[in-house]
């Protein structure tokens, strides 16, 4: 059995009108098959460009390891020289990942290679970010802190999609006092006997290829899987919906520094009781649903 998942919609272009009716007002994912084709950055980025740019730089990189009570929030779990961590990209399967990589702060240079598109959305100009992954490298399922409309622009081979609306958090074993799911659901293979509440949640798919753009609306679970090593960039507009921006935040302000202060006061406790909670609260909305 596999999980419910409808194929994201695609389209070849789109004009920012379109968009807003169609998309962003019911806030519903797409794929966007040519719409950067002007961009620099569509003939030339892949891996050998980031090294010959930015070989030298060290980069922060993260794997799939369970969450640990002395890990801080976006922590990194080693580090690397970027040629090197290229080289190991192209050379094997992985699960180091470089993640949230600001580009105006890191390469500048790489600004010149795209613009910011416009979507009828006021774009974060500060805050382009790049995500690299090796072959089966994957993210947990979770949903951004700021709850942000995300533009997710793919280069380099293939990238797997699996989204959620927060509507279906219910479904999810979602963490408590957390933006991830519970860390033991491989969201490509699930275990239904295991988490059975998996079997009612309704979601959205997509494999990505290089030069397509899938938009994440507003806290929208997310889970991506590099089929093949490669990188993307997303650029994200503040949530505008109040509830969603109220709750952003919320996350910042309250619920990241409660957090961090009840990992230093309890330790992997904390930890191991969130994740038990996860299963528990979603047993009870089973249970309710039933009766």
């Amino acid at each position: 059995m596999n999980l419910n998942l409808n194929e994201i919609p695609r389209v070849k272009t789109i004009t920012k009108e379109a968009f807003i009716k169609t998309y962003f007002k019911p806030q519903r994912p797409v794929v966007i098959e040519r719409f950067i084709e002007d961009w620099p950055a569509y003939s030339k980025w892949n891996l050998d460009y980031i090294r010959s740019i930015a070989g030298d730089k060290e980069v922060p990189l993260y794997d799939d390891r369970p969450v640990h009570h002395k890990d801080g929030f976006n922590e990194p779990h080693a580090k690397m020289k970027m040629t090197d961590y290229i080289d190991l990209l192209q050379k094997e399967p992985t699960k180091y990942r470089i993640f949230l990589w600001n580009v105006l702060k890191e390469v500048p240079e790489l600004q010149k290679d795209f613009t910011y598109p416009d979507f009828g959305l006021r774009l974060m100009k500060t805050l382009p970010m790049l995500f690299f992954g090796g072959q089966d490298s994957f993210t947990f399922m979770h949903f951004d802190i700021d709850l942000a409309n995300i533009f997710h622009f793919h280069f380099e081979g293939k990238k797997e999609c699996i989204l959620f609306p927060q509507t279906e958090s219910k479904h999810l074993y979602k963490v408590p006092h957390s933006l991830i799911t519970h860390e033991s659901i491989d969201f490509t293979n699930p275990d239904f006997e295991k988490w059975p509440a998996l079997k009612n949640a309704i979601g959205f798919k997509t494999h990505l290829n290089h030069g397509e753009v899938l938009y994440i609306p507003e806290g929208y679970w997310h889970y991506m899987r590099y089929v093949t090593p490669g990188f993307s960039m997303s650029l994200r507009s503040i949530a505008k919906n109040p509830k969603n921006l109220f709750s952003a935040f919320y996350n910042v302000l309250v619920m990241r520094n409660y957090d961090g202060l009840m990992r230093k006061m309890k330790g992997q406790k904390w930890i191991d009781w969130k994740n038990d909670q996860a299963v528990h609260k979603t047993n009870m909305n089973i249970h309710r649903a039933i009766k």
